[in-house]
């Protein structure tokens, strides 16, 4: 069962609305809804261009005063905050930032990895930052806290006095499947099809209230549908359809392996029977507006669909 009605609600509170797109809360006057306990807050939604109005692509998964971060792209701690301090979630203070998988090691999705390990721990995070992710994780994970030992060292040796007796993170090379469990949420890996990328992933989050997939970078693969089927929210990367048809032939050969059309998108929305979709990574080949985008995804789904910006929460 979809939680259309809760996410319409709160995302009109939130004024997360794509310009011209219809979720109007569908409860009568006088109904009292409580948002759901399961949160998505998009940190970034940018791509490898470095657009000054979009930070680089990063999602967290707020269950109460716990986050889940997907993505580690360029200012995902400063996202973090930014988001603690607007919408009240303690959860994405720094300090609290402890948890976290990467999809696939693209430097767009992964340089703001050293920020999110040494931030936090000099701003108060205690416990060892722990990330799962495809093979390439452990070891990307043990160069960065070499890269910066020294920092590391006159952190722990100097008048901070900072700890790192547990570590400061641990990186995790994980397969397809269950991946995370905890009390609140259970997160399965899966492999998506991201051009010549041998291990790339997309998550599955699973809590006592929603089920939220993130398709990470991904070309259209037909296993998606059972995956994403009956998500309550399915947040997936997407580019313009019709600016594509006017690529030369080489970069739709590359886009059209590397990532997802709109139509495509709408395609597998309506397939696996999702509640929400939200647009994030969304490239723009001929400059379409986000609200053509959007229609691009209602012209193959019915439902709900909303084009993500930095700091949106649904």
């Amino acid at each position: 069962m979809h939680l259309r009605v809760v996410v319409a609600g709160l995302l009109v509170a939130l004024g997360c609305t794509a310009p011209g797109t219809d979720i109007s809360p569908t409860v009568s006057a006088g109904q009292v809804t409580e948002p759901p306990a399961t949160r998505v807050v998009l940190l970034g939604t940018g791509t490898p261009g470095a657009e000054p109005d979009r930070s680089g692509p990063a999602t967290a998964v707020v269950i109460g005063d716990t986050s889940y971060i997907v993505d580690f792209g360029p200012g995902v701690v400063r996202q973090a905050s930014r988001a603690s301090q607007r919408h009240g979630l303690r959860a994405l203070r720094p300090a609290s930032l402890r948890t976290g998988f990467v999809t696939h090691l693209h430097s767009d999705h992964t340089a703001g990895y050293p920020d999110l390990i040494l931030t936090p721990w000099v701003l108060g995070r205690r416990d060892a930052l722990a990330v799962y992710g495809p093979p390439g994780t452990a070891a990307m994970t043990r160069s960065l806290l070499e890269a910066y030992r020294e920092d590391i060292r006159i952190r722990v040796d100097g008048p901070e006095g900072l700890s790192a007796e547990h570590g400061i993170a641990h990186g995790h090379d994980v397969e397809p499947g269950v991946v995370y469990e905890d009390e609140q949420v259970t997160v399965e890996a899966f492999k998506v099809s991201h051009g010549i990328w041998e291990h790339a992933y997309g998550y599955k989050f699973t809590s006592a209230d929603r089920t939220i997939v993130i398709s990470g970078d991904t070309g259209s693969f037909d296993d998606f549908v059972d995956i994403a089927r009956g998500a309550d929210v399915l947040v997936h990367e997407a580019y313009g359809r019709v600016g594509f048809d006017r690529l030369h032939p080489s970069s739709q050969h590359y886009h059209g392996t590397f990532h997802t059309s709109t139509t495509e998108v709408g395609e597998l929305a309506t397939a696996a029977d999702v509640g929400l979709v939200v647009l994030y990574h969304q490239l723009h080949f001929g400059g379409e507006t986000p609200e053509e985008l959007v229609r691009e995804v209602q012209s193959a789904f019915d439902g709900r669909v909303v084009y993500g910006r930095d700091l949106d929460v649904y």
